[in-house]
């Protein structure tokens, strides 16, 4: 199966904030939608008061969305499903419904992260745990309670199959929801993930107070950070320049709504990570992002200054100031050494 059928079921598989988004989107737009909750209570919630109150409270979730936590429910006769779950969860709830999946339903990662354990990319993941099935992945800068609130978001979908990519665009896209098809998934989902690591320096700059000028200084050099990674394992300059390289990174670095860059905000107010973590239900993708980039890097001989000053603070006690200061000591370099992502 490489189409959507016009009217045919949606399943969001993860009613977390950014798959409750999807599915208020979808609803929206008429389009029959089937939101699978894990947890049937969280489910059971939904029905009865017609909202997320734990994840996306304030947001109605339109009658015609079918929220259940039953997956056989959900994905039956659905010929796309989109997969929301935080990226170190993918594996273990996925895996118990791959049985109930119909023969060849186009599966779309919404997630932007990495499997913590190998590194994996989603894509990767998805094709290793469901193979036959066809991938594609959503990315671009989008704050969930934004797409619930109908306001204007780009998107990119996807895939290494054109008619792929464009099936997931027709299913999504909607009057304030544009999609774009790219064929560069390992671009779209690099620059999906990594962004979450600068986004969590960022958060680390501004809890010191070390001004706009260095927030921006961290946003220019994290993007130079991420396509030198990209292009070196084979993605493409311009992917970085696009709606999920430079326009998520503007979004998640410097938002108000940015979970990744609170992440930063709370520990460099005090905060452990894991007092940070438990402080939210909500998901920062990048602590567990940035040792699967690290570990590419090495691999690939990258060096990634920027993640690892993130990994010191995260992991290795060592002092927001102090891992930021080092990042400004380390030997000047001529600017244009670096990846040109205005260049294909």
């Amino acid at each position: 199966m490489s189409a959507h059928a016009p009217g045919a079921p949606v399943a969001i598989l993860g009613a977390g904030s950014w798959g409750t988004a999807l599915a208020i989107h979808l609803g929206r737009r008429a389009t029959p939608a089937r939101l699978w909750a894990r947890d049937e209570a969280l489910a059971r919630e939904m029905r009865e008061t017609g909202e997320n109150r734990r994840y996306l409270a304030g947001f109605t979730v339109p009658a015609r969305v079918q929220v259940t936590g039953d997956a056989t429910e959900a994905l039956h006769d659905a010929e796309l499903v989109v997969v929301a779950i935080p990226s170190q969860f993918v594996r273990a709830t996925l895996t118990p419904l791959l049985p109930r999946l119909e023969p060849g339903a186009i599966l779309v990662s919404a997630t932007k992260g990495m499997e913590p354990e190998r590194g994996l990319r989603m894509s990767e993941l998805l094709a290793e745990l469901a193979p036959g099935h066809p991938i594609a992945v959503l990315s671009g800068p989008s704050f969930a309670r934004e797409v619930a609130l109908g306001r204007p978001t780009a998107l990119v979908a996807a895939s290494a199959r054109l008619d792929v990519a464009r099936a997931a665009q027709a299913a999504l896209a909607g009057p304030t929801l544009r999609v774009y098809t790219n064929g560069d998934v390992l671009g779209v989902e690099l620059g999906g993930a990594l962004k979450n690591v600068i986004a969590i320096a960022a958060g680390l700059s501004d809890s010191l107070a070390l001004g706009e000028n260095a927030r921006a200084a961290l946003v220019t050099r994290g993007l130079a950070e991420i396509a030198r990674l990209g292009v070196k394992l084979g993605a493409s300059a311009r992917t970085f320049a696009g709606l999920a390289g430079l326009g998520d990174l503007v979004l998640t670095a410097t938002g108000s709504l940015s979970r990744n860059r609170a992440l930063g905000l709370a520990i460099g107010q005090g905060k452990t990570l894991r007092e940070a973590e438990a402080s939210t239900r909500t998901v920062a993708e990048g602590a567990r992002t940035v040792s699967s980039a690290l570990r590419l890097g090495r691999a690939a001989g990258v060096s990634l200054p920027i993640c690892a000053a993130v990994a010191a603070v995260l992991f290795d006690g060592v002092p927001p100031r102090d891992a930021l200061a080092a990042l400004l000591a380390r030997e000047p370099r001529p600017e244009e050494e670096e990846v040109d992502v205005s260049r294909a």
